[in-house]
């Protein structure tokens, strides 16, 4: 990356998720992503959150409004958790691949340093579909040399007690699981976030 590239980002994180981003069913300010945004506060850090994160998002739609995003808040990090819904629809595995390796190119180009978030779905769908879909995230993350959370549920999927009553949507007390997984995965950023690009 340049220079002039970096110069040109903001010290602010863009979360680019689902419905499991997006406090689904949950109280506002008690999802993962305001707690990461209370841990930077903590830290005195000077960067922010901005949660772009759609309930019902696919692939598809995040790279969609992905351009106008990274236009608008010129974010120094994007972190990218899609897929899941294109999963529950049965979608290709190429598409899902597709889409997510155009967003973390166009994200990469314009500056930001890129966290992508692995989903994986139950076994009912398929051997064959459930393990190319899981094995979709580390193999960009290795082609596009950028940092991934293999597993964004780790700890949360084999839980009942960790999900609302629809048994698809972790519940509050989840959250904190699943900030611990991400703040995890930001540890290769821990320098970077101490300061303004």
């Amino acid at each position: 990356m340049s220079i002039s590239s970096w110069a040109q980002v903001n010290p602010v994180i863009l979360v680019l998720g689902d419905s499991l981003s997006a406090e689904y069913g949950l109280p506002r300010g008690t999802g993962w992503v305001n707690l990461l945004e209370e841990q930077l506060v903590r830290d005195k850090s000077p960067w922010t959150v901005f949660n772009a994160s759609i309930s019902g998002e696919t692939s598809s739609g995040g790279l969609t409004r992905l351009p106008k995003l990274l236009n608008q808040k010129k974010p120094g990090i994007v972190l990218i958790e899609l897929g899941a819904n294109d999963a529950l629809r049965g979608l290709p595995v190429n598409e899902t691949e597709s889409n997510l390796s155009k967003m973390i190119q166009m994200s990469k180009k314009s500056g930001a340093k890129v966290l992508l978030c692995g989903i994986q779905i139950p076994s009912n769908y398929g051997q064959t579909y459930t393990t190319q879909f899981k094995k979709l995230y580390p193999q960009l993350a290795d082609q596009e040399r950028i940092e991934l959370l293999p597993f964004f549920l780790e700890g949360v999927a084999t839980k009942p007690e960790f999900f609302q009553a629809d048994q698809l949507h972790p519940n509050v007390q989840a959250q904190s699981v699943i900030f611990k997984n991400v703040w995890g995965s930001m540890a290769p950023y821990s320098n970077l976030l101490k300061k303004i690009p």
